[in-house]
């Protein structure tokens, strides 16, 4: 090849490879001002900000646990018996008292019958006493009366005879007379002693009749079965045509007015928390909806698998709250200082976590920050601020990096 068309051809490449990266270097260039120009035309942006400082934060320690109604019942048979019929379903709403399940109660109904009769007849057989008493006083009357001649007769003849006025035959036939009536008056004492014997006899008769009356009856109520108090059905383990023996679990209430929380706390806390304290409730299914607790009780014996304690909650009503629901339990800590921000100043994009913070030239840029945990509606912020930085707690979601701001 000729050696001058090599050096040109050299040229026209070392020209290619230099012009091109410079064309595209005044491209980018271009670009950029085309955007800041877009950028300097925009209107700020209205933002709320918040100074970043150190300011004390109230601690908590939190435990998971079980939402329990703090009273409920497993309604159970007393009698052997067909059920007849079922009046609830899971989930109804009963008062006290209010029949759950009936169970075919001719057996005590049968019972009751003969209760009662046995019953009646003791009070009639008292009554067949009193009028025999009734009969026994007058004849004891009565023999007291002719002892009392017979005595008088006797004692006057008894001194006749002394003094020869009667003969022996006559005062015989007196004395006999005057110990008749002392034998007949005898006798009318043992028939009211008799008597008064076999009145206490059908008094006890009458005191156990009306006792088997009122098991009859307390029998026969048992196949009728009712709500212990008022609350909400959580469970029916029998359907009708069923065979129920004594203590077949039927239904099962809970009392849906007065529920607690049970946590599990660890050995290194249990001596942090006392009866009464309170502590931020929240339970998962509640929305997010926060409440109240008060510690009622602290179960003296702990896991020793876990070596943690159950600690219970007294919970405030609330319509939604139902045995088995999660809930977590924040009990106070004590405070420390740390920089903390509002929760919505929280930007996410993607994977990254980060805050927009507003320059000394009223613009917003993006700061990577690391977050710890949560107080409440803030947010512990571990790293990426520091004190006198202003972050946007309001207007976040509108702003990109670099836009213009106006603070309120």
């Amino acid at each position: 090849m000729n050696p001058e068309l090599m050096n040109m051809s050299i040229k026209r490449l070392f020209l290619l490879v230099v012009l091109i990266p410079i064309g595209l270097v005044l491209w980018s260039c271009g670009d950029g001002v085309s955007e800041h120009a877009v950028k300097a035309d925009q209107a700020p942006v209205s933002v709320a900000v918040e100074s970043v400082q150190v300011s004390p934060v109230d601690l908590s320690y939190e435990a998971v646990g079980t939402v329990r109604s703090r009273t409920a019942s497993v309604v159970s048979s007393r009698v052997m018996g067909q059920i007849i019929a079922t009046h609830v379903e899971p989930g109804d709403r009963v008062k006290a008292g209010q029949v759950l399940v009936e169970i075919d109660n001719r057996d005590a109904q049968a019972n009751l019958a003969s209760a009662k009769a046995g019953l009646s007849e003791a009070q009639n057989a008292l009554q067949e006493i009193e009028e025999s008493f009734r009969a026994a006083e007058a004849a004891k009357a009565a023999a007291e009366a002719g002892a009392g001649l017979a005595t008088a007769t006797y004692k006057r003849f008894e001194a006749l005879l002394q003094r020869e006025s009667v003969s022996p035959q006559e005062f015989e036939e007196v004395e006999f007379k005057y110990k008749a009536a002392q034998a007949e008056l005898r006798r009318a004492d043992q028939e009211l002693l008799a008597l008064e014997a076999r009145k206490r006899q059908v008094l006890d008769r009458i005191e156990q009749a009306r006792a088997g009356l009122k098991n009859a009856e307390i029998y026969a109520t048992y196949t009728r079965v009712t709500a212990p108090f008022a609350g909400i059905v959580t469970a029916k383990h029998v359907e009708a045509g069923a065979m129920s023996v004594p203590g077949q679990p039927l239904v099962t209430v809970e009392d849906n007015r007065n529920y607690e929380l049970e946590v599990s706390v660890q050995e290194s806390r249990l001596g942090a928390i006392k009866i009464g304290d309170q502590a931020v409730v929240i339970v998962d299914a509640l929305q997010g909806e926060n409440m109240t607790g008060v510690v009622n009780e602290i179960v003296p014996s702990g896991d020793p698998a876990s070596h943690s304690f159950m600690v219970k909650l007294r919970l405030p009503a609330n319509p939604g709250l139902r045995s088995g629901m999660f809930g977590r339990a924040r009990f106070a800590d004590g405070r420390q200082e740390k920089i903390s921000i509002p929760s919505n100043a929280i930007v996410q994009r993607g994977q990254l976590t980060g805050v927009m913070i507003v320059d000394d030239s009223d613009k917003a840029r993006f700061r990577l920050v690391k977050t710890g945990k949560r107080y409440a509606d803030r947010v512990e912020v571990l790293s990426g601020l520091e004190p006198g930085q202003r972050v946007v707690t309001q207007g976040v979601q509108q702003l990109a990096d670099g836009s213009l701001v106006r603070v309120q």
